[in-house]
């Protein structure tokens, strides 16, 4: 084979090669963008599950509005069970001897209080 028939040969199969060359760096892009969007799309789906505002802190936050709204109803129930209690003070002279007696240990003429422990461990004797 002559440099001539070398180089004819060499002509006639760069086409090819170029072709084939082309190919390998079409399907080695292809697999870059596609481990590219994979990995972007597992970082974003990292993201809005476990983010900042994803749906664990979702989650949290949900739970937190149900305790909030219970702790809400139950200071509402004990606000108006105040409110009621000072109306039956501010008009009801019964309410309020039975509050002097209960609270400040008032009595009538000739009653006797008798006052108990209502701790069990203060009424206990201690020996050393």
């Amino acid at each position: 084979m002559g440099p001539l028939q070398s180089k004819s040969r060499l002509t006639t199969q760069l086409p090819a090669l170029a072709g084939a060359a082309k190919e390998r760096v079409y399907l080695w892009r292809r697999r870059a963008a596609t481990i590219a969007i994979g990995s972007l799309t597992l970082v974003m789906a990292y993201g809005v599950i476990f983010g900042h505002n994803g749906l664990t802190a979702f989650a949290h936050k949900r739970e937190e509005a149900k305790s909030l709204q219970l702790q809400m109803q139950q200071l509402q129930k004990e606000n108006q069970q105040l409110h009621e209690h000072v109306d039956r003070l501010q008009n009801d002279p019964s309410a309020i001897e039975h509050e002097a007696r209960e609270e400040l240990h008032y009595t009538r003429a000739g009653e006797v209080i008798y006052t108990l422990p209502t701790d069990s461990t203060s009424a206990k004797p201690t020996t050393k």
